[in-house]
């Protein structure tokens, strides 16, 4: 019987280091995904405090999951990029 539980002991632990090395991925994107919606938040509320000291912008930075990831993964430059993208299409 002990070898019995030790044998399901280290099959559970297999388990559980496979579980977590699959989900690792995801997660990753899962964060880097949100990182890229504070982003873009953080910049279209400085785009929109622009016309508060005088600087009228019409300009806004959708926020959308195309968008977070690129920015999540790239992270500022990934935001210019966005911008820019923006401006110039």
């Amino acid at each position: 019987m002990d070898t019995g539980y030790l044998l399901y002991g280290l099959i559970g632990i297999v388990v559980l280091f496979i579980v977590i090395k699959l989900l690792k991925w995801p997660i990753k994107i899962l964060i880097n995904g949100i990182a890229g919606v504070i982003t873009l938040y953080i910049v279209n509320f400085i785009i929109a405090n622009l016309s508060v000291i005088g600087i009228n912008t019409s300009f806004s930075v959708p926020i959308n999951a195309i968008t977070a990831l690129i920015a999540g993964f790239l992270g500022i430059p990934g935001v210019i990029a966005i911008i820019l993208i923006l401006l110039f299409l």
